[in-house]
């Protein structure tokens, strides 16, 4: 074994210089993805952290990877929860160790084990987290072997006080990193662009470099900046410093001029890359890479919000961060095509209520051009509705400081949140000072300004008075007393949940608030929007404008529908409604009525929905209640080219841009909305009378499916008419069969009171739809899909999986 190891270390000293002197960056710093080749238990297990544990019996499977969205429904479970059994999962993954890693710095990279959890190699702890929305890396350079194999075990818990559905395990990437003992630091590159102007714009970089302290080495700092289409544009370098003392240095380098930059903006997302070089002896010894966006972001009690000089309403949503079929699983598809719907619908930014979400979901936003609120907690408290497993006033900084350094060359971040629902019980506003957090915040907000001072911060505000007066309390509509939380008077920006019909009183005793709508309630449909200061506020975020697990008004319903998109994605027709008033194009859309729905009180507020959808295959005889949403100054609405009437748009704050029709008689055939302005037809809408459904129809989104073994396809499933026309009203069960080079996760057909769960090859027609998920492998090829039903013609397709291009 000895001279095993000694010919081992021999091997490893004639790979290192030539591996890590070439300039490649796959060789010089090695940042594997960790996600593949996993196993998975659910339950407690006794010894499953031991090198020689038996986990042959184990589950396979790739990360990401939600366990707890496996469990059965349980309605006797906690609603908040999602109907799912809380508890304990375990992974174990065995790798072989590579000579060449010798003398190198060896980390594991988790971005977050949720809800809390810990890991250990080869029997032995190297890390966890107490808060697993956010990531951790270990060092693992003195504990793995390179004569054997290798066993990484994690033990993730759900098991804590969150109030809604968190998923669990290993539900975002991990990666293997292989560095120099000089490199660059976690999360240590911090870009920004203190001066822009028409012709030229100034990027300030800083680099943070760990391995120097008391190091006499000249150690070169060089930064090239790439546009967006590759071309380098600027480079600056400097020296490391000499006998440092502390054991991470922050750098800054030189700035350096772009000319003629491509701004960063929702309708033009352009992104730079920054490569960053540590050379020590002429040779390259770390280098990593780091897009980020130059633009500029201002905040005014004037104009609220101007990106890039001009002004922009924030038109958002605030939900959790749960992703339908896949659960909680941060799969980088799910958010891309979530991100393209909302952009397809007008809005233009998130709140990522009430923790932060995934790095792909930055790096997405940023691509698409999506405005990010990030946040970093529910409520300030060791005890009420927090989500970790150390005291909040243990960890808050490390919490803040991992945050902030990991997000900040976002471009798409135009603000930090602290957290969500202070001032309306003082045990969950943080430290003990007995003045609803303003002391809590302000510690905040200086810890914050020292690694970014380029934002603004903010809290999310209860429906709360001054001195904590909440809704159901009789002072709270006593005029005297709207007046607004004293947070909110000294945060950066006041952002307010619901309430909007008292801002314009809240800025008569505090008129210097910056005000955003953290949260505006779906079931107030446009007015939220409408009753704002549009030219002198921030925006909104409409909170569960997209269905998610957890949070259920109550059995069978598994979670918050009150929503204006199901959880696949399908649009409600609500969703136009609000199309409506985010964008200028003319629209009409028709929605009738199924149910008036519920209506129930939700953190102070009044919640609810009408149920409301969007077909002509109704019951002869029969009237119904519908809705026709418009932008437009009138609607004429007809029933098989009679007119049932006209009626006018109003400028009505509660009523804008919708307009109720009573009774309207049903007859099969068509139903047109013909909306007009200034006299002129501009939109129109109609319904029509489907046949009975004969066939499926495959609908596929992802037309550059990669093999990479992490590219999902979502392929949506119909039931049509002869004619082609999707059959709402069809029933009956579909069956997916899927060979060659992908595998299905996931199928669904976004019925929210289902009792079904989404594995399987199978799943029910629910308004004529059904989905399944695909996921690539990472062999190209072609995948063949066949969908059948009972009484229907079956549909089939080939797909392609393309190679990785670089």
């Amino acid at each position: 074994m000895k001279n095993m190891r000694i010919l081992l270390i021999i091997i490893g000293l004639f790979c290192i210089t030539p591996l890590f002197a070439q300039h490649n960056n796959e060789h010089i710093r090695i940042n594997q993805l960790f996600n593949f080749g996993w196993k998975f238990k659910w339950g407690e297990v006794t010894n499953a952290h031991h090198l020689t544990f038996d986990d042959s019996d184990w589950r396979k499977l790739d990360l990401p990877h939600d366990f707890q969205f496996e469990q059965p429904w349980d309605e006797s479970a906690s609603r908040g929860r999602g109907y799912k059994a809380t508890g304990i999962g375990w992974y174990r993954k065995t790798f072989q160790a590579d000579s060449c890693w010798m003398g190198k710095r060896i980390l594991l990279d988790f971005e977050g084990i949720m809800l809390t959890g810990n890991v250990w190699l080869n029997g032995k702890k190297v890390g966890g987290t107490d808060y697993g929305y956010l990531g951790f890396e270990s060092d693992i350079t003195d504990i793995i072997k390179y004569d054997t194999a290798n066993v990484i075990a994690v033990r993730a818990s759900t098991e804590g006080g969150s109030r809604w559905y968190t998923g669990g395990g290993l539900f975002r990437d991990v990666h293997l990193i292989v560095k120099d003992t000089i490199s660059i630091v976690r999360n240590g590159i911090f870009i920004t662009t203190p001066n822009i102007a028409n012709q030229h714009a100034e990027v300030s970089v800083q680099v943070e470099v760990e391995g120097i302290k008391n190091n006499q080495k000249q150690l070169e700092i060089l930064t090239k900046i790439f546009s967006p289409e590759g071309k380098q544009v600027a480079e600056t370098q400097t020296l490391a410093p000499q006998n440092s003392r502390r054991p991470i240095e922050e750098v800054p380098l030189p700035k350096v001029i772009i000319s003629d930059p491509q701004l960063w903006s929702c309708e033009t997302p352009h992104l730079y890359t920054a490569e960053v070089q540590l050379i020590l002896n002429g040779q390259v010894i770390d280098k990593l890479t780091e897009k980020f966006g130059i633009r500029t972001i201002e905040f005014s009690k004037e104009f609220g919000f101007k990106l890039n000089g001009k002004k922009v309403f924030l038109k958002g949503i605030a939900n959790h961060h749960d992703l339908g079929a896949v659960g909680a699983a941060a799969h980088e598809t799910s958010i891309a095509r979530m991100m393209d719907k909302l952009k397809a619908f007008g809005f233009n930014h998130i709140r990522t209520s009430h923790n932060p979400y995934s790095k792909a979901f930055m790096k997405i936003a940023d691509e698409k051009g999506i405005l990010i609120v990030d946040e970093l907690y529910d409520k300030w408290s060791n005890t009420i509705a927090w989500a970790g497993s150390a005291p909040w006033t243990e960890i808050w900084y490390k919490n803040l400081i991992e945050w902030i350094k990991r997000d900040r060359n976002h471009p798409s971040v135009i603000m930090w949140s602290f957290g969500n629902e202070l001032q309306f019980q003082e045990e969950r506003c943080g430290f003990p000072t007995n003045d609803w957090g303003v002391t809590t915040y302000r510690i905040l907000n200086l810890l914050a300004k020292r690694y970014d001072p380029t934002r603004k911060t903010t809290v999310g505000m209860y429906p709360a008075r001054a001195g904590g007066i909440v809704k159901h309390d009789p002072a709270f509509r006593i005029e005297e007393n709207i007046v607004p939380p004293e947070l909110a008077t000294v945060t950066e920006v006041a952002s307010f949940n619901y309430c909007w019909d008292d801002y314009q009183e809240y800025l008569k005793h505090a008129p210097d608030m910056i005000i955003y709508q953290s949260e505006a309630v779906t079931n107030e449909l446009a007015a939220p929007y409408f009753g704002m200061d549009r030219e002198k506020m921030v925006g909104l975020a409409y909170w569960g404008a997209i269905e998610y697990w957890g949070e259920s008004a109550g059995w069978p319903r598994k979670g918050w529908d009150y929503s204006f998109f199901n959880h696949s994605l399908e649009p409600n027709p609500q969703a136009y409604l609000i199309k409506s008033i985010f964008e200028d194009e003319p629209l009409v859309y028709i929605g009738i009525v199924d149910r008036e729905g519920d209506t129930r009180l939700w953190n102070d507020m009044i919640v609810g929905r009408k149920y409301i959808s969007s077909h002509w295959n109704r019951q002869e005889g029969k009237t119904y209640n519908l809705y026709t949403y418009t932008n437009a100054d009138e609607v004429e609405l007809l029933v098989n080219g009679k007119s049932i009437g006209v009626k006018q748009n109003t400028t009505e704050v509660t009523k804008r841009n919708v307009i109720y029709w009573e009774n309207v008689p049903f007859s099969p055939g068509k139903i047109t909305a013909i909306a007009r302005k200034g006299g002129k037809v501009v939109a129109q809408h109609e319904l029509q009378t489907t046949g009975k459904a004969v066939r499926l129809k495959i609908e596929t989104e992802n037309a550059t499916w990669k093999a990479d073994g992490m590219d999902l396809q979502y392929v949506k499933v119909y039931a049509v008419d002869s004619k082609g026309r999707i059959v709402p009203t069809a029933t009956g069960e579909v069956t997916f069969h899927v060979s060659g080079a992908a595998q299905l996760i996931a199928v669904d057909n976004g019925d929210h009171t289902s009792d079904d769960l989404f594995t399987g090859h199978k799943k029910a027609l629910h308004n004529g739809f059904a989905m399944a998920i695909l996921r690539s492998g990472q062999i190209a090829g072609t995948v063949k899909l066949k969908v059948t039903a009972t009484g229907l013609k079956q549909a089939e397709k080939t797909l392609t999986v393309h190679p990785i291009t670089n």
